[in-house]
């Protein structure tokens, strides 16, 4: 793992989007799913879990039975010939992915979705999608990470055949990509505007928080786990409405220094202890009463963009401090 090679890796987020998009123009690479299927399960660990629950939300919206589950949990739905197991591995390697797969090879239909095709994860599974996102040299799971939920977008719309709106599946996937590429690419150009700030706001001697509606709840996790992985700082993440009964302890004690990511209901009533305690938010893609400070960028007005894009600012600012420190 590199600080300098992460680093690139993000700036070349833009162009990985757009070839992404080119790849689904061409064809859908979800065809050879069978029909009838009845319920999906997807499977995988750290940031592939957090992209498949986003996804299985979505798809319950749509009247479709599924679920994201730890590779790792020993219990979980029996195989069936109308089950869909969506096998998320960047790498093709986890272990506990390995080993949860294993139980429906041969019994459900197995989608194996990884950046290495012939890697392990593929071997006996039924079709194999790639994500297309480069090889990732810093050794951090970053444009794998926004490649695994666009290619969940595109799956949803696949089995849900739906196509207009935004906020479930309902979004020409290819169009989105090059909105999200936008929204990268400008937050990547305008990095020497917000980025020291944001990171000198955020520094404090008890780590970093990150906050998101249930609905982007995966750009919380992935935040705080871009700050835990590269400059192995402290970092946790909070769903926004359940924050008032699980993180709000935290600021009576802590100096606490959270990202918040506009969107939910219940963003006025996190809001309302973090004013009251004196905590320090960042907002990204919106601005609330009593942040400190708010990171804006194309399109941000775009639920879908925000999910794609909105990490960039943690991922950067956890590049940021893991150069300074190495």
């Amino acid at each position: 793992m590199k600080p300098e090679l992460y680093l690139a890796d993000l700036e070349a987020k833009p162009a990985a989007l757009a070839e992404l998009a080119g790849t689904l123009e061409t064809g859908d690479p979800f065809a050879g799913i069978p029909a009838g299927v009845r319920r999906v399960l997807f499977l995988g660990m750290g940031s592939s879990r957090y992209a498949a629950r986003v996804a299985a939300l979505r798809l319950r919206a749509a009247g479709v039975d599924a679920v994201a589950e730890y590779a790792s949990a020993s219990l979980s739905y029996p195989a069936s010939p109308d089950t869909l197991v969506v096998a998320i591995s960047a790498t093709g390697g986890s272990r506990e992915t390995l080993d949860a797969v294993e139980r429906h090879h041969g019994r459900s239909f197995v989608l194996a979705l990884t950046n290495k095709p012939g890697s392990a994860v593929t071997e006996g599974a039924d079709l194999v999608v790639p994500m297309v996102a480069g090889e990732e040299r810093g050794g951090v799971s970053c444009r794998t990470f926004q490649h695994t939920i666009a290619l969940l977008l595109a799956l949803g719309g696949r089995l849900t055949g739906r196509a207009g709106t935004a906020g479930g599946f309902d979004r020409d996937v290819p169009a989105l990509l090059r909105r999200t590429a936008e929204a990268t690419a400008d937050l990547l150009d305008r990095r020497g505007e917000w980025l020291e700030p944001a990171a000198d706001l955020l520094d404090g001697p008890h780590g970093v928080y990150a906050i998101a509606p249930a609905e982007r709840l995966s750009s919380a996790e992935q935040s705080a786990l871009m700050v835990r992985e590269g400059p192995r700082r402290a970092a946790d993440a909070c769903e926004t409405g359940d924050w008032a009964h699980v993180d709000v302890y935290l600021t009576k004690t802590l100096d606490y220094r959270a990202i918040l990511f506009p969107g939910s209901r219940y963003d006025e009533q996190a809001m309302d202890w973090i004013r009251r305690r004196g905590s320090t938010v960042l907002t990204v893609g919106g601005e609330l009463p009593g942040a400190k400070a708010s990171v804006r960028y194309r399109h941000d007005d775009d639920p879908d963009v925000a999910l794609l894009t909105e990490t960039l600012v943690a991922e950067l600012v956890a590049a940021r401090w893991w150069l300074a420190g190495s």
